[in-house]
């Protein structure tokens, strides 16, 4: 196989890698935009393959550069001109390339500009109808699946503050009972696509 070959396929196989490691991730804010909940949690299987397909995609694109590279200064001599190369084989092929993977797989850590604060002020009446609940939730694995998960349960009236963690696979949410309930924050939860196995009172 070709050295040109081997290097286009490099790139698209970084690319590749770089898209699934992330893969995870662009559901829920795919499913914020949409307007849909059911398939947020589709791929969250991939996530505990996240940091090989990162190390996949830093190598393949190594390797693509290095090609590059070798390539160029395998050209840079005084013999005679070789045809204009192909546009899978110039820099700013390998520069874009490069760019959209290392997006592509810090998509986690900047997900949430793309989740809206709906947080909503509320009156307190009676301070006795305040409860705080811990939703134990499945399917969850990042920063932007405890962002689809606030944003649905802020959704609700009566919501005063929500708490999602991801690492903890848990929400607490503390809401006033008067205006909503346990079953409607779960309800709220498990549209998003994850769902709730278990709750329990905070006193």
């Amino acid at each position: 196989m070709s050295t040109e070959k081997t290097s286009k396929k490099a790139a698209y196989t970084g690319l590749f890698a770089a898209i699934a490691a992330s893969s995870c991730c662009i559901p829920p804010v795919i499913a914020l935009i949409a307007g849909v909940g059911g398939s947020a949690s589709a791929l969250s299987w991939m996530e505990p393959f996240r940091p090989y397909l990162i190390g996949l995609a830093i190598v393949a694109i190594g390797y693509a550069w290095y090609n590059y590279y070798n390539l160029k200064n395998t050209n840079d001599c005084d013999c005679e001109i070789d045809e204009k190369p192909k546009w899978f084989q110039t820099k700013g092929f390998l520069i874009g390339i490069t760019l959209f993977a290392a997006i592509s797989i810090s998509f986690p850590y900047y997900s949430n500009i793309f989740y809206p604060n709906n947080k909503k002020e509320i009156v307190i009446v009676n301070q006795s109808n305040i409860q705080i609940v811990s939703f134990d939730i499945q399917g969850m694995t990042c920063a932007s699946c405890e962002q689809h998960v606030t944003h649905a349960v802020n959704e609700l009236e009566g919501i005063v503050n929500v708490a999602t963690s991801f690492t903890k696979a848990n929400a607490e949410v503390e809401y006033d009972n008067s205006k909503t309930s346990k079953e409607d924050i779960e309800k709220a939860i498990n549209s998003t696509g994850y769902k709730v196995t278990d709750k329990k009172e905070i006193n």
